[in-house]
């Protein structure tokens, strides 16, 4: 009896959605479920949230300029629909007072849940504030939000285990001589998770650096800390001030060109480069190929973006960690849906955000480079074949 009427209470919740999102009373339920990705969730390039009310899930994304939260989009959009929750997804590009007026907007329609990527982990505050006050609840995706308490879950890969596979796949693709050339780069200095990775890949390079195996190229600050095995906020936020891509192609392309013009020969050669995502690792890699003076180098990479995909089979790019975005967003949707059955969602550790201890369950990453990509990205259903050449 208890399973009857929690389906058809389910029932007339998906009936009431259909209804703010504009569908005709005639129109059969199937065919709502059914219809193209937009009848439940707005088009992607809406910046405004829609006249209509009722939306359940926001979702904030912090660019449409990386192919990383294209991909986002898109698998949000399939598990929503799926899911039968109408949702609203809107894009920041890069601009906290956007990302608060997404916000603001969202919470206009009456959002159960926000789940939001931050731009700006720490400006991101003020805007879940407002909807914490509005009684959202509200699910950090991927970057933690730092500095306040309006943070009620947090939806993750375990990022310094990124950073660590990072580092331990330079240590373990060393040419084991002494004094080997490392070049250190690191995402934007506003994502905690820039941190995150660069502690954990500080964890496995710094033994090495300690003991003269590798020499760092291009970051005073790392130099003059190489002694430490475990460092402040303020020693890591020093050397990522020095080497910061900022998660920009162009900023990463720029940095690499500045560093290789003020190395001298014998600071090239056979390289070591911790580049922290794809598009910055394609950036560096093709500006390192470039230099006469680089012999070899093997760069670090994350996101398994199909672009650095076809740089690993290339030969192009050394690596990148695979973080199933599947797994992220159907962890999403699974706190957003506890959420809003008024449960709160199993957490497995927590992160400190410098106010609380934030909740959560992060997710396993896998190592890919040429050895197995195939069977890491393909057979996998990841991507398809044909999406490539050359596949080994």
């Amino acid at each position: 009896m208890k399973k009857f009427v929690f389906v058809m209470l389910s029932l007339l919740v998906a009936a009431s959605m259909l209804a703010a999102c504009g569908t005709p009373a005639a129109t059969p339920a199937p065919a709502a479920t059914e219809a193209p990705a937009a009848a439940t969730v707005a088009p992607a390039a809406a910046t405004e949230a829609p006249a209509a009310s009722g939306v359940a899930v926001g979702i904030v994304l912090p660019t449409k300029d990386e192919p990383r939260w294209i991909q986002d989009e898109t698998r949000f959009q399939d598990a929503l629909k799926t899911a039968g929750y109408s949702a609203q997804i809107l894009f920041s590009q890069g601009d906290s007072a956007k990302e608060k007026a997404n916000v603001e907007a969202l919470i206009s329609q009456g959002v159960k849940v926000l789940i939001i990527c931050p731009q700006d982990a720490a400006a991101a505050g003020a805007a879940v504030e407002e909807a914490r006050k509005a009684g959202i609840k509200v699910i950090s995706y991927d970057r933690l939000i730092t500095g306040t308490d309006a943070v009620d879950f947090y939806v993750t890969f375990d990022s310094v285990s990124v950073g660590k596979a990072q580092g331990q796949y330079l240590v373990d693709h060393a040419t084991g001589k002494a004094g080997q050339p490392l070049y250190l780069y690191a995402g934007a200095a506003s994502d905690n998770n820039a941190f995150l990775f660069f502690q954990g890949a500080w964890t496995v390079l710094q033994p090495k650096i300690a003991d003269g195996t590798f020499v760092i190229k291009n970051s005073s600050e790392a130099v003059a800390l190489k002694d430490k095995a475990e460092l402040t906020r303020d020693e890591e936020a020093k050397i990522i001030g020095q080497v910061t891509t900022n998660w920009d192609f162009n900023t990463a392309k720029n940095l690499a060109e500045a560093n290789l013009t003020s190395a001298v020969a014998a600071d090239k050669g056979d390289v070591l480069i911790l580049a922290p995502n794809d598009g910055t690792a394609r950036a560096i890699a093709d500006t390192f190929k470039a230099d006469k003076d680089v012999t070899s180098y093997v760069v670090t990479g994350q996101d398994a973006e199909k672009a650095s995909v076809q740089y690993i089979i290339d030969g192009k790019q050394s690596m990148t960690v695979f973080k199933d975005v599947r797994t992220l967003v159907s962890d999403a949707i699974k706190a957003a849906v506890t959420f809003i059955q008024g449960q709160t969602p199993v957490s497995t550790n927590t992160y400190d955000n410098g106010k609380i201890q934030v909740p959560a369950a992060p997710s396993a990453v896998i190592v890919v480079d040429k050895s197995n990509v195939k069977a890491a990205l393909i057979d996998s259903g990841y991507y398809q074949a044909s999406d490539f050449t050359g596949l080994p």
